[in-house]
């Protein structure tokens, strides 16, 4: 058993085509979503317009909610660039996003965690605003009742692997459109892949249990720092330019 999952491609059309191309290069024909597939200030209608068709096995994420449960005065301003870009038929989908799913009874989806779609699962940040890795008695706790060996995650954008004391594997496959940001909750921090590729994971069944393989993706980066650009957004043009937040 193979598949690939993806997260938090954030309208980034240009990373997700490039995504899909490497994922279809490699024979997979199986993908699972973890959410956050629109906000922010790239092409959410294009972005739109190649996942639904996939049929993936999805989930919502914090910023799919954002799009959702509030009016567009309320949106942020990740969600006000690229909501008149989403159709009725686009937002319908979002709206019957679950919260969580089990994929194949194999593996535990979720967004950011199993209680919260606003958590970081793995990680937790030191007061000069660094993203640590939690200690392992704290990730074990958030994964109390879930009894799949495979456990997947997004929202954090950082790729990594935790193994719980019994067995089980976290997956947080890292970020398809988004390899960086900064905000300023609980207190101002920053999240950085360090390069400006497109993130995602392979996932296989073997002998031995789960086996994570990350991989990177080059694609047009340029062309969506152009983009987050005109919209204003320097946080974004920094973070597809290089990886980094100015």
């Amino acid at each position: 058993m193979i598949f690939a999952a993806i997260a938090d491609v954030h309208g980034n059309h240009l990373a997700l085509e490039a995504v899909l191309e490497d994922i279809r290069r490699q024979g997979i024909s199986e993908i699972v979503n973890l959410g956050d597939s629109f906000s922010g200030p790239l092409n959410a209608g294009a972005t739109a317009d190649l996942l639904l068709p996939l049929g993936a096995v999805s989930v919502r994420g914090n910023h799919d909610r954002a799009l959702i449960d509030r009016s567009f005065e309320e949106m942020g301003d990740w969600e006000q660039p690229v909501f008149p870009q989403l159709t009725t038929d686009h937002l319908d989908w979002i709206r019957a996003l679950p919260f969580s799913e089990v994929y194949r009874d194999e593996a535990y989806l979720c967004h950011a965690t199993p209680q919260d779609d606003n958590t970081y699962w793995m990680e937790t940040l030191s007061p000069d605003g660094i993203f640590h890795l939690k200690p392992l008695d704290e990730i074990e706790g958030l994964a109390n009742g879930i009894e799949q060996p495979l456990i997947l995650c997004g929202h954090s954008h950082i790729a990594r692997a935790v193994q719980l004391s019994g067995g089980r594997l976290i997956v947080n496959p890292g970020s398809v459109g988004c390899p960086g940001f900064d905000y300023d909750q609980p207190f101002y921090h920053k999240a950085q892949q360090g390069t400006p590729f497109a993130a995602y994971a392979v996932l296989e069944k073997t002998g031995r249990g789960w086996q994570p393989t990350f991989r990177q993706v080059r694609y047009d980066n340029e062309a969506a720092a152009e983009m987050a650009a005109a919209h204003g957004m320097a946080d974004w043009v920094s973070a597809l330019s290089g990886g980094w937040i100015a």
